[in-house]
């Protein structure tokens, strides 16, 4: 499942929209209500700073501390207006849902019970996942990369082809989470949640490379900045972007999460168990990795070839 923080920033054009919607330089001072729910939150439930600045960004979307049903549904269409895509406006919906139910002051879980207002979630279209191809996925990894930020490029895109890993999992590596004698990565997940991928002996030989040429320390960042700071998720993505645009291909959308999608169809293309990928992925359900069996598109083909009673 995606986290809401996640949703947003899987679509640029989204992003974009609540920058410039909630410009630090404009925002209001936030209403007490909502301080108090964001502070319960933070210190009852230790939600991360992610999720509160989350919460901040949603919650500006209400009028009022006690908004109505017109005022929710006036909040539905301004979204819609802003362009928010339906996903967009159901991880803002699932932020004004927890606030309202907050309100009553009940401890049982929201449900058919509750007589508090509520925002209906929109109907999201079902897309296919963004992927790479086998052949665009050939060039990336014959790519021969010449100096410090091109080899830093380079890793980071073997990292996310060969883990599987999350984009903000990647850049918040330390030279310390990896474990070159067992091939292993300890990885900060969603909610604090750490995790232990495996990862391949090719990768190592390149991991190996990168952290000795440039003296890498074991506290250091592994993707770090000239001023050792975290390398940003918008200027990774800029710059693959731009390496896919050099090796003669348009970049799929959601071009940094389609690596994960990628590892997440080659992993079940050869054989690997739907469980082990759930736990390699960090999903709290299985539910979300089932959909990646859905990709495997060119392997239903091929099936449907053998067993076709038109074939016969």
């Amino acid at each position: 499942m995606l986290y809401p923080i996640e949703l947003l920033a899987r679509e640029s054009v989204v992003y974009e929209v609540f920058l410039s919607e909630f410009d630090p330089r404009s925002r209001k001072i936030m209403e007490p209500r909502f301080e108090q729910f964001i502070r319960e939150r933070q210190y009852l439930t230790n939600v991360t700073p992610a999720t509160i600045e989350w919460y901040r960004r949603c919650l500006k979307w209400l009028p009022s501390e006690c908004p109505g049903q017109a005022d929710l549904v006036a909040v539905v269409v301004r979204m819609r207006e802003k362009g928010l895509t339906a996903a967009g406006a159901n991880s803002v919906v699932r932020c004004i849902n927890a606030y309202l139910h907050w309100t009553t002051g009940s401890e049982r879980k929201c449900g058919a019970g509750c007589i508090h207002p509520r925002v209906q979630r929109l109907r999201e279209p079902h897309l296919v996942m963004p992927t790479f191809s086998d052949v665009q996925v050939k060039r990336l990894l014959a790519w021969k990369a010449k100096g410090k930020y091109q080899r830093r490029l380079q890793l980071l895109v073997l990292l996310l082809l060969d883990t599987g890993c999350r984009i903000s999992e990647a850049l918040s590596l330390r030279v310390c989470d990896v474990d070159m004698d067992n091939l292993l990565l300890t990885l900060d997940g969603k909610g604090r949640k750490q995790r232990v991928v495996p990862f391949s002996f090719e990768l190592r030989k390149v991991l190996f490379r990168y952290i000795g040429e440039f003296a890498r320390k074991p506290e250091c960042l592994l993707f770090a900045c000239r001023s050792e700071t975290t390398w940003s998720r918008r200027n990774a993505l800029r710059d693959v972007k731009a390496l896919c645009k050099d090796l003669g291909f348009v970049p799929p959308r959601r071009t940094l999460h389609a690596f994960r999608h990628s590892f997440a169809v080659n992993y079940l293309r050869r054989g690997g168990s739907v469980f082990h990928l759930q736990k390699v992925l960090g999903h709290s359900s299985l539910e979300m990795t089932r959909r990646y069996a859905n990709l495997v598109t060119a392997d239903l083909q091929a099936m449907h070839e053998r067993v076709s009673l038109l074939s016969k």
